[in-house]
């Protein structure tokens, strides 16, 4: 690493031949990360995926534009020049990173690649005193600049308010089906189901060390198996529920924390006090689990309270008369 950064050129020590050739690989390389980002999003999001595949057009006009420039000034040999090659000059995302972002981020992304690239030529055009290169980075800053009005009259034409509120209502609603409604599934069945092994265990040992290891258990082993039942009994594909991974593993590792929160306190060796906060712990991840069920199920928070918080008072009830019993 430290070698590769060593051997990288300054931006200062650049000729006016190799700025050319660096802004035309940028311009190549960004555009195509809009149409990647168009491919991505072309089927959910259609409108968002015309404004990314305008703005690949304008950043091939750009290139095209540099690249007869540099013909005239230096011939048609190019030399190669890439982003990194060059020490402290604007990175990209790497596109394989960028396959699950969500609208939202893409579009910052978008604008954040075009604002990072107007100032960087700014600064740069800024530094130099030569006159010609002072020139050309000032052009290449006015460029990078215009790409973002580009965007905006591009966004104004393909995403007009109706439809891009479809579209985050669409982004907002593969959310739910991909990471909350799973998510909330482990979160109820990893707080609820455990109470009675949990509780059960606790009345019968009075031993703090027993109890934990029990709750334990069962918050792992449910969070195990909720995460591999979720994964495995739908791919997706037919109910656009999302990824299956994702899903496994919001809904794994949500009831294990539902498990846990009421048998990390049994770390208290004294066994009364662990309880006691073990409780307070089960109270809160009830309400919490009516309070997601109004938020993002939309489910009357009365009626959502009624069912977990009566549900979980019947499951608690049992474990402890089974093991005061």
């Amino acid at each position: 690493m430290i070698s590769s950064f060593t051997q990288r050129r300054r931006f200062s020590d650049l000729s006016e031949q190799e700025v050319l050739a660096l802004a035309i690989s940028s311009e190549e390389d960004d555009a195509r990360i809009y149409r990647s980002y168009a491919q991505m999003l072309r089927t959910e999001y259609p409108g968002s995926a015309k404004i990314f595949d305008g703005m690949a057009v304008e950043e091939d006009s750009h290139r095209k534009r540099l690249i007869d420039m540099h013909v005239v000034r230096f011939g048609e040999v190019i030399p190669l020049i890439r982003r990194e090659h060059v020490a402290g000059f604007y990175a990209r995302r790497p596109i394989w990173l960028t396959k699950n972002l969500s609208l939202d981020t893409i579009r910052s992304e978008a604008s954040g690649m075009e604002a990072q690239a107007a100032r960087f030529y700014e600064t740069a055009a800024a530094h130099t005193s030569d006159a010609a290169t002072r020139k050309l980075l000032g052009d290449l800053a006015a460029a990078e600049a215009g790409h973002e009005k580009s965007a905006s009259r591009l966004e104004a034409k393909h995403l007009p308010g109706d439809v891009r509120e479809q579209e985050d209502a669409g982004e907002r609603r593969q959310f739910i089906l991909t990471w909350v409604q799973p998510g909330l599934a482990g979160l109820m069945d990893g707080s609820v189901s455990t109470l009675a092994p949990i509780f059960a265990t606790a009345f019968a040992t009075t031993n703090s060390h027993t109890t934990l290891l029990v709750g334990t258990a069962a918050a792992v082993g449910a969070g195990i198996s909720m995460g591999f039942t979720e994964a495995a009994h739908d791919d997706g594909v037919l109910s656009g529920r999302g990824s299956p991974w994702k899903r496994g593993l919001a809904s794994g590792m949500m009831t294990a924390i539902g498990g846990l929160g009421h048998a990390l306190p049994y770390l208290i060796p004294d066994f009364w006090t662990a309880t006691a906060i073990a409780m307070c712990v089960v109270f809160i991840e009830l309400w919490a689990i009516a309070w997601i069920q109004n938020r993002f199920m939309e489910t009357p928070f009365l009626r959502a309270a009624l069912q977990v918080v009566v549900g979980g008072a019947l499951v608690f009830a049992a474990g402890a008369l089974i093991g005061g019993g």
